[in-house]
C-alpha cells in the first residue's frame, strides 16, 4: 500500500512540474501519459487485488495440503506397522507352509507303493462294477421280460378262473340235478326200494342197482312183470328229465352158463338181459333211445368176490346208471 501512494504521489508532482514548464501540446501528451498511467496503475491494482485473492486461496489450499500431508504421514506410519505385521505372518505362514510340503513329499515317497496298489484295485473295483453293471442290465432286461410273461400269464390264469368258475357252475348246476333226479327216481320208485331194488348217488350219477329176484327168473332174459312195472316208472321219470343218459349194465355171478341155445355163456346172459330192460323203458315213445346203452358187463364186476350163495345173489343184478349230460362242460373243455 505505501508503495501505491509513493506512486500516485510521484505522478502527481511530475504533472505539475510538467504543466509549469511544458506548452500545451506537451501538456496534453502529458494529460494522455498521465490517462494512460491511470488505466494502466487501475489495471495493476485489479490485477493486484486479483493475486491477493488467489494468494489467500493458495494459502487455503497450502493449509489443507499440510493437513491432508499430516493425515497421510500417520497413515503411512500405521500401514507401515501392519505391512511389517503382515509381514512377520507371511514370513511365518510361508515357514509353515514349506515344512508341511517338505512332509507331504516325504509322505508321498513312502506312500509311493501303496499308491500304486491302490491306484491298481481301484482300477480292479471298477471293472468288476462294470461287468456288474452289465450282469445288473442283463437280470432287469431278463426281469422285464419275465414279468412280460407273468403279466400275460396272470391274463391266461385270470382267463382259466373264469372258465373254471363257469365249469364249477356247470358241475354245481348238474349236482343240483342228479340230487333232484335222485328225489324223483327215488318218489317214483318208492314202493319197491328195500324189495331188491336200492337208489344210490355217487361220482355225480344216480345208480339204480335192481336185483335179479326182482327182474328175472334164474337164467332168464325175459323182464318179469313186477320188474316191467318198476322199468315203466323209471321211463316215466325219464320222461320228464330228456337231458339224463341211461346206461344199463347187467352182472352176473361167477358160476358158468353152459348153454347151447341163445345163450351160451354169462357174457350173453347179462348183454341180453340188459338188452332186455332196454326195450321195456324205450316203449315208452317220448324216451329217446339215443339216449340209452345196453353193456354186459358178465361176472368181471362183482359187488362180493366170497363164494357163498349169499355173495353170488348179491353179483347178479342190474345196473342203471343215469348221468346228466355234460355238454356244456365240454364245450367249455374243448375252448381250453
Amino acid at each position: 500500500m505505501k508503495t501505491s501512494k509513493y506512486l500516485q504521489f510521484s505522478i502527481l508532482l511530475i504533472a505539475l512540474v510538467l504543466i509549469s514548464c511544458v506548452p500545451q501540446r506537451l501538456m496534453e501528451e502529458e494529460q494522455n501519459k498521465r490517462k494512460s498511467c491511470e488505466e494502466e496503475l487501475s489495471a495493476l491494482k485489479s490485477k493486484q487485488q486479483e493475486n491477493e485473492t488467489q494468494n489467500k486461496e493458495m494459502k487455503v489450499k497450502l493449509s489443507d495440503a499440510q493437513e491432508k500431508v499430516t493425515n497421510l504421514q500417520k497413515d503411512t506410519t500405521l500401514t507401515g506397522a501392519d505391512n511389517r505385521l503382515m509381514a512377520m505372518k507371511y514370513d511365518k505362514l510361508n515357514s509353515v507352509n514349506e515344512q508341511f510340503l517338505e512332509k507331504y513329499n516325504r509322505m508321498m515317497d513312502l506312500n509311493i507303493n501303496d499308491t500304486k496298489k491302490i491306484s491298481t484295485e481301484l482300477t480292479a473295483t471298477q471293472e468288476s462294477l462294470l461287468k456288474k453293471q452289465d450282469q445288473l442290465k442283463l437280470m432287469a432286461d431278463s426281469l422285464s421280460l419275465r414279468k412280460q410273461s407273468l403279466d400275460q400269464l396272470k391274463v391266461t390264469l385270470q382267463q382259466r378262473e373264469q372258465k373254471i368258475a363257469e365249469m364249477q357252475d356247470i358241475l354245481r348246476k348238474k349236482d343240483d340235478a342228479v340230487n333232484d333226479l335222485k328225489k324223483k327216481v327215488s318218489d317214483a320208485l318208492l314202493g319197491f326200494e328195500n324189495k331188491g331194488l336200492t337208489i344210490t348217488q355217487k361220482n355225480g350219477k344216480v345208480y339204480v342197482s335192481l336185483e335179479e329176484s326182482l327182474l328175472f327168473a334164474s337164467g332168464k332174459i325175459n323182464v318179469e312183470t313186477k320188474g316191467a312195472e318198476a322199468l315203466k316208472k323209471l321211463a316215466s321219470v325219464l320222461e320228464q328229465n330228456p337231458d339224463i343218459n341211461v346206461v344199463v349194465e347187467g352182472h352176473t355171478d361167477n358160476v358158468p352158463m353152459k348153454g347151447t341155445g341163445e345163450i351160451k355163456d354169462n357174457w350173453d346172459l347179462s348183454a341180453l338181459r340188459a338188452t332186455s330192460i332196454i326195450k321195456i323203458i324205450t316203449t315208452n315213445p317220448n324216451v329217446d333211445p339215443k339216449r340209452l346203452t345196453a353193456a354186459g358187463r358178465g361176472e368181471y364186476f362183482p359187488l362180493d368176490t366170497g363164494k357163498t350163495p349169499e355173495a353170488r345173489k348179491k353179483n347178479r343184478r342190474t345196473e342203471i346208471i343215469l348221468t346228466p349230460k355234460l355238454d356244456e362242460l365240454f364245450k367249455i373243455l374243448e375252448n381250453n
